[in-house]
């Protein structure tokens, strides 16, 4: 009975390997599930999962963890300053639809302002 029952070292040793062939050749697993009642598409859940090491992912030309901002400080970065250009666009924006007068006395303060500040 002993022989029939293979030791725990080769069964790690099994594991090690389909998951070493896995993470290089890569596996997908797709699927569709599909919720209707009398011919009405009420919900649709597409799933679409790829398993493989990062080396075969950027073969085939997968990389958003370089660009996820809750993965990497550079693209936090990127997400902080493209958050301030979305608003300087938006003050912009506000700037053009208020009336002449008001954008010219704001422009006419701004002057005032410059101009105190280089005396000092």
């Amino acid at each position: 009975m002993r022989e029939t029952l293979d030791p725990p070292y080769r069964r790690s040793t099994g594991l090690v390997d389909v998951l070493d062939r896995v993470l290089d050749k890569g596996l997908i697993v797709a699927g569709d599930i599909r919720i209707s009642l009398a011919d009405v598409e009420l919900l649709t859940i597409r799933i679409r999962l790829l398993v493989c090491s990062i080396d075969k992912a950027e073969q085939i030309g997968l990389d958003w963890w370089r660009h996820d901002p809750n993965l990497t400080m550079k693209a936090r970065a990127l997400s902080a300053e493209n958050e301030a250009l979305r608003q300087q666009v938006r003050q912009l924006e506000e700037q053009l639809h208020r009336p002449a007068t008001v954008v010219k006395s704001t422009a006419a303060k701004a002057r005032v302002r410059a101009g105190r500040s280089r005396r000092s």
